[in-house]
Parts: C-alpha cells; sequence; structure tokens
C-alpha cells in the first residue's frame, strides 16, 4: 500500500513539474531511487543494516545528547542549549531523511509514527515567522556563542542558521516525497519564506558560511515550482566574493578560501577551503545553472572539477588533506598519515559527480563516483552500522597519531555530522544506478536489482544480476512490456580502459589488453564507445539478455610525480576497489611491506572474513579491501607500499 502511495505522489509530483513548465533542466535525469529494488550482495545488506541499525541508533543518540531535548526546551522557551554545536539541530534533520527514504521501501508503522513525534516536536520549537534554529531560539538572549546576538549577524561564518535550513529543506523534501505527508514540508516552506523575506537585492546580504541551504532550497523548488526559493538560491551562490579579505595573506582564515568566499564563484578554478562546504556549494551551483541556463557557473565549476580530479584527491576517492580546516591543501599536496578525507566530504563528492553527469552525460564522473563510494565513502562506517569515521586515514603507524584523526571506530562524536550524513544517504543510493534522456538509458551502477522504467511513457523492466564488485560478469534482463526500439548505454569502467583516475594524476603502473565484451541473447555483438559507454541501439523484446564481461585483473597503482608521499610506491587495485594491508593480517610490520612492480596477487574470496570479501595475497602478505579496514580493532595500515626498483 505504501509503495502504490510512494508511486503515485512521485507520478503527481512529476505532473506538477510539467504544469510548472520548467524550460531548463538537467539534460540528463535520474531515475528515482523508488524505481529500484535491490536485490545485491554488496549494497543490500549495508542499506538493511543502515535501516535495521544506524538509523535507530542515531535516533537513540540524538535523544540521549539532548539533540531531542534542544527542540524541546526551544518550544517552551525555557533552558540552555544542551549541546556543543548550533548545528546539532541537523542531525535529527538527516535521520529523518534516511528514515524517510527507508519507509518508502520497508512500510514501518512505528518508525512511520516516531518519525510524526519528531516532527511535531520542530513544529512546536519554530516561531511564528518561520524561524527555526534551537541555539537561539530556547535562550535569544543568551543564544550560542556562535550564534550571535541577532539573527544572522555571523551566519557568513559561525551561526549554521543557513545550513540547519538547508539540512531541513533536504530532510523535508525527502519525506515529503517518500510519504506524500506535508506535515514537514509545511514546516520547511514556513522557513524558506521567511528566508526569500529576509535575503536577496534590496534586503539583507549574505554568503552563508556553511553551503547546502542552495541545494536545499532547489528541492522545494522542485516541489512547489515557486521562483523565489530558486532566486534566492542564485543569489546566495552570487554573493559570494564580495567580502572584503586579506587577498596577499595565506592564511585561509584571512584570505575567504576556507568559506569559498575569497571572490566570486564564477572566477574560482581550484577547488579550495573546507571540502563539504566546497562539495555542497558545487552542487547547488549545479542545481541553479541545470535550472537557469547559467553557462557560467558551468564553466567555473568544469574548471574545479579538473582542478580537484587532477591534482587534489586522494587513490581511494577521499578529499580535505588538511585537518587544519577540514580542507583542501595546495595542488599535489596529499600526505598519507595525515589524509583527512572526511566521510561528509566523500558523500559531497558523490552528489556533485552525479550532477556533473547530469550535466554533460560523461562516465568519467561516474567512475569517480564509484571510487568514492566503494572506497572512500563506505569506509566511514563500520560494518556493525554503528561505528563511525569522521576522517578517512591512508596510512596509521604505530607510535603516531595526529590529534585530528582516529585510528580506531567511534560510536559518535561531539560533531556528529558524518554518521547520519551515511544515515540519510545509504538508502538513497538505488537513485545513481540509472538515467535517462529521452529514449536512451544509462546504466551506471552495477548492483543487482529490477528496475521498472519508462521509455518514451512505455513501460521497461531491467533486472541485474552480478556478483559486483567482486565479479565483471554481469547481465541484464531487458523486457519492455512490447517491443520496442530505444538505445541503452553501458558504462565502461574507466579502470577497465587502463584509467586509474579520469585525469594524470594516478595511473597503472603497467597497461593490460583485457577485452570488455558484450553479448545479447548468446551472440556477441560489436558496440560503439561515446562517452564511456557501450551504446546499443536496437528493437529490445522481452527477455533479452545482455552480458557483459568487464575483467578484474589487480592492477599497480603509481602517483603522479608531484605528489611527494607517494614516489617509489604502489597502491593496489581489483575492479572499482581500493586495498591496503592491516596488521591483523599480517605478522611483519606494515609499514616494512614492499611491493616490487614483478609481484603477482592472487584474489580469494573469504566468506568468513568481514562478512565476505575478495583478498590479495601475495609478495608475503595478505591485502584487504581499504573499506574493510579497522573493524576488527585498532592497528597499524597502509594504502601505499614501497616498490623496490
Amino acid at each position: 500500500m505504501m509503495k502504490a502511495k510512494v508511486i503515485f505522489i512521485h507520478l503527481l509530483m512529476l505532473a506538477v513539474s510539467f504544469a510548472f513548465a520548467q524550460q531548463k533542466d538537467y539534460p540528463i535525469q535520474p531515475v528515482s531511487f523508488t524505481k529500484v529494488k535491490l536485490d545485491d550482495t554488496f549494497w543490500l545488506p549495508r542499506i538493511e543494516t543502515n535501516r535495521t541499525v544506524t538509523i535507530p541508533a542515531s535516533f537513540a543518540r540524538c535523544e540521549n545528547t539532548g539533540r531531542v531535548k534542544n527542540f524541546e526546551m526551544a518550544a517552551a522557551k525555557s533552558g540552555k542549549f544542551c549541546t556543543k554545536f548550533p548545528f546539532d539541530d541537523t542531525d535529527i534533520y538527516k535521520t529523518i531523511e534516511g528514515a524517510s527514504y527507508s519507509l518508502a521501501m520497508h512500510p514501518d508503522a512505528k518508525l512511520d509514527g516516531y518519525v510524526d513525534s519528531l516532527i511535531n516536536k520542530i513544529k512546536l520549537a519554530q516561531e511564528p515567522d518561520g524561524y527555526l534554529y534551537t541555539a537561539r531560539t530556547i535562550d535569544p538572549l543568551h543564544p550560542h556563542a556562535w550564534s550571535g546576538s541577532e539573527r544572522w549577524v555571523k551566519e557568513n561564518e559561525l551561526s549554521h542558521e543557513l545550513y540547519d535550513s538547508g539540512h531541513l529543506f533536504e530532510a523535508a523534501a525527502a519525506h515529503y516525497q517518500a510519504t506524500g505527508k506535508r506535515n514537514f514540508l509545511d514546516i520547511a516552506l514556513r522557513n524558506a519564506d521567511l528566508l526569500v523575506e529576509t535575503f536577496g537585492p534590496g534586503k539583507r546580504h549574505v554568503a552563508p558560511g556553511h553551503e547546502i541551504v542552495e541545494m536545499g532550497l532547489v528541492r522545494l523548488y522542485r516541489i512547489t515550482g515557486k521562483q523565489d526559493y530558486l532566486s534566492l538560491a542564485k543569489f546566495f551562490i552570487d554573493e559570494r566574493g564580495k567580502r572584503t579579505y586579506d587577498k596577499n595573506n595565506k592564511d585561509v582564515w584571512k584570505n575567504g578560501k576556507y568559506w569559498q568566499d575569497d571572490e566570486p564563484v564564477t572566477t574560482q578554478e581550484q577547488a579550495e577551503g573546507h571540502a563539504v562546504r566546497a562539495m555542497y556549494l558545487y552542487s547547488g551551483m549545479a542545481d541553479v545553472a541545470a535550472l537557469t541556463g547559467d553557462k557560467d557557473y558551468i564553466d567555473a565549476i568544469d574548471k574545479i572539477w579538473d582542478n580537484m580530479v587532477g591534482k587534489k584527491i586522494y587513490v581511494q576517492g577521499g578529499i580535505g588533506a588538511v585537518p587544519d580546516g577540514e580542507r583542501f591543501g595546495e595542488n599535489y599536496d596529499l600526505p598519507n598519515a595525515t589524509a583527512y578525507n572526511e566521510t561528509c566530504a566523500a558523500i559531497g563528492n558523490v552528489f556533485w559527480n552525479q550532477r556533473m553527469f547530469l550535466l554533460h552525460g560523461d562516465s568519467k564522473y561516474i567512475d569517480v563516483m564509484e571510487k568514492v563510494l566503494y572506497n572512500g565513502l563506505i569506509s566511514g562506517v563500520g560494518l556493525d552500522g554503528k561505528s563511525f569515521f569522521y576522517t578517512n586515514a591512508l596510512q596509521i603507524t604505530k607510535g603516531f597519531t595526529h590529534p585530528a584523526l582516529e585510528p580506531n571506530r567511534s560510536g559518535w562524536f561531539e560533531c556528529s555530522c558524518c554518521p547520519t550524513n551515511i544515515a540519510r544517504f545509504l538508502p538513497s543510493l538505488p537513485g545513481y544506478m540509472y538515467a535517462q534522456k529521452g529514449n536512451d538509458t544509462y546504466v551506471n551502477l552495477y548492483i543487482s536489482g529490477t528496475a521498472e522504467l519508462k521509455i518514451e511513457e512505455q513501460p521497461v523492466t531491467i533486472v541485474q544480476q552480478n556478483n559486483y564488485p567482486w565479479s565483471g560478469l554481469l547481465s541484464f534482463v531487458v523486457s519492455p512490456k512490447e517491443e520496442q526500439q530505444f538505445t541503452l548505454r553501458f558504462r565502461i569502467p574507466g579502470w577497465a580502459e587502463n584509467k586509474a583516475m579520469p585525469t594524470d594524476i594516478y595511473n597503472f603502473a603497467q597497461p593490460v589488453s583485457s577485452v570488455v565484451t558484450l553479448k545479447i541473447n548468446g551472440s556477441p555483438v560489436k558496440y560503439e564507445i561515446q562517452n564511456g559507454y557501450a551504446v546499443i541501439s536496437r528493437s529490445w523484446k522481452a527477455d533479452d539478455l545482455v552480458q557483459l564481461n568487464i575483467p578484474m585483473p589487480v592492477r599497480k597503482v603509481i602517483a603522479n610525480n608531484q605528489i611527494k608521499d607517494d614516489q617509489g610506491k604502489v597502491a593496489l587495485q581489483r575492479g572499482p576497489l581500493m586495498y591496503c594491508a592491516e596488521w591483523t593480517d599480517n605478522r611483519a610490520k606494515i609499514n616494512s611491506l614492499t611491493v616490487p612492480l614483478t609481484t603477482s596477487f592472487k584474489p580469494l574470496f573469504d566468506s568468513d572474513l568481514l562478512n565476505g570479501v575478495i583478498k590479495l595475497k601475495g609478495g608475503g602478505f595478505t591485502a584487504i579491501p581499504y573499506y574493510a579496514w579497522a573493524n576488527r580493532g585498532k592497528g597499524e595500515m597502509t594504502v601505499w607500499f614501497p616498490s623496490a626498483k
């Protein structure tokens, strides 16, 4: 019943969007997560663990840390803000967002009722004009120290008032999409209307200190068609670079780079500043560009993407190298022992690359997204679903622990943005698998499950059956309701084309001549490659079988010679997975392991290891998938190995 209701709401939203006659949007549109049902041995258990463990644990921690109490005190206008950060409200919003996605696929009356009870507490905490920010509302005369004496006066740096609003909008939009209820959406719209009344030309000006309100406003615009929301999102983006900073001072706190505020966004060419803020900004710019046709935005984010993926990304997809400020360093500044790589930045990186693909239709963006997904993102949550990394290191050495990094997983953090971001992201993953443009359908991620699509208004089912990422033997059963002409575009991963990354920041030490083959109904077919996709245009009929074979040899990765920390070293990759050596599998000290280029590795599936993984054996040691490290205790680990000449 719930699923039918969700489908109805989704169709209604589509109809409403057509009624608003939006003239511009992404040329490629993602297929909604509600249209894809997973049956996958890699991702489905993680999403189930997220549903049964992570989300309940997040709600429980919001209760026992005082985050829920903050809303209760704000409603009573009495008490003292009882957590540490003024953005702690967002942990409740993000967990509701994740719960909403889960409810769409797994109806749960008890969870639904609990979410409604939280929404009611949020409603009671909202001020009459729509303002919602417990750090001030509880005691307006004595607000949080970061908040300033009046509304918005510290928004450009510390208060996070608009950041709170952004996550509110994201969560309320997800809840409405998933359940069809307006109780949370109406709260968000009242807050958004307050922002429209407060900010804009001739009103208050500010560049939001922590971006995401831009993305949230766009989501509300898509639901309501209210132009004011889209215009305000663009206004906030265009406000960047208008403050006066000491342009000659390299201190990131004094030149505006930390906030991506040192110059107008259209003249920025490098990924800079706080990595999470940056990802949300660039995602918001992509959204606004798609909906307004702003080519200057697109030119800017194209250049910034080239810089990040060419000079500022780790081999496992992590970004934000510098612990001081959780930020990007200079070009090729990618040390391993102090790699920060915040989990939230990985999630933001997925958001941005998905949007870049929707703008340009090039598989290189999905290649980066896949690298992040299978490595530097899921490394952020333990296999138990309730232990987390805020940072994702590339090297842990005995006797050295940077004060900003953790060598073992934690159940929670005072700043718990990463655990709750994981909770909201994982159940939305099916929405990243497919995309469409006209009668072309892009198959971007190889995850077993059933997709119910519409191609030129005709129903088409695609059933993926695979054991990815352990095997590159993939099959797809394509079944249109009636025989139909259309095009399927199957992504050929860059790693299968001798590209460790779409740029020259990392390369495979030795090319391989493995050939990707494609069969239809058992017969080999030749295919054309366009923008990284194998393009198959034909008249499809029920139960057509597509078989794609992508070889997965173990590859040695080397870094650009400008990355000092990685010179004379190799990393190990198989398929989309990066590998590491961990203390518990190896007798020798991890920092003493070497991998000559001639070393061969044998992939071996071990069902008893880390919930079942393919490990690599060779050179006298064992390597495991990077995402699975630190699930068996605290100890040494490394991704890069000295390579004897």
